[in-house]
């Protein structure tokens, strides 16, 4: 069994107004939510367990998803609370609920035509991220990846994280000591992943790979609406 996590927690502040009454992952692009194609694309390579972390409008997942059988998968919910936890603690919220093996990581609100099936079953080290050229919204970029697939908190030329990746839960087990002990509305652990991975990779315990196909973080109704019309055009 190969377990996934998708992050849909999100409030999509900057898509408003299309977010005060439907959560961003349930936004439809191509004629189905983006969330649909990340679960289409799972199914596709053998996942058969999936944990969709919520928070805002956390009820019209269930509704709209059911428990993932007409796509052949098990969906579980790991509701956050009113308000979310932030990277870090949404992963961590949502560890009961998967096995102890390596799982997909995967953000609610990006799409990417990204081969699922290239993702290492185990990555080398806590985690493997797949990394994307830098959009115009991003253009310093997140990380370095070096010609041995490690990847750098410093140096250049760097490239911007997708969403898309690997991850060994263990990189949460000193969560407290770097994440910062904080919490969120509901009493439960609230911190970013980032510093646990900036942590890890000044050991060389994060890799990746590069994926030059397409990718858009649909942060915006313009680029929902560009990424929508692009998908609905007759392929050639």
């Amino acid at each position: 069994m190969r377990h996934a996590l998708i992050f849909a927690a999100g409030l999509g502040e900057r898509m408003r107004p299309l977010t005060n009454h439907t959560p961003k992952p349930l936004l439809e692009v191509g004629g189905k939510p983006l969330i649909v194609w990340h679960l289409e694309k799972l199914a596709a390579i053998g996942v058969n367990y999936v944990v969709v972390n919520t928070s805002h409008l956390a009820e019209q997942f269930p509704e709209m998803l059911g428990d993932g059988s007409r796509w052949g998968l098990r969906i579980r919910y790991a509701y956050e609370g009113p308000t979310p936890l932030e990277t870090g603690g949404g992963m961590l919220n949502a560890l009961p609920l998967l096995g102890p093996e390596p799982f997909i990581t995967v953000s609610g609100d990006i799409w990417t035509d990204a081969d699922f099936g290239k993702l290492p079953a185990e990555p080398s080290g806590l985690a493997h991220l797949v990394m994307v050229d830098n959009p115009a919204h991003h253009p310093n970029g997140d990380f370095r990846l070096d010609a041995t697939g490690q990847l750098h908190e410093q140096g250049e030329p760097r490239l911007t994280f997708s969403g898309l990746g690997v991850f060994r839960r263990e990189l949460l087990d000193d969560w407290r000591e770097i994440g910062g002990d904080t919490v969120g509305a509901t009493g439960k652990p609230c911190f970013k992943l980032r510093p646990l991975l900036s942590a890890a990779m000044s050991r060389s315990a994060i890799g990746g790979h590069h994926h030059q196909g397409e990718w858009t973080d649909v942060g915006t109704p313009e680029r929902l609406a560009q990424l929508d019309n692009r998908l609905r055009q007759p392929a050639d």
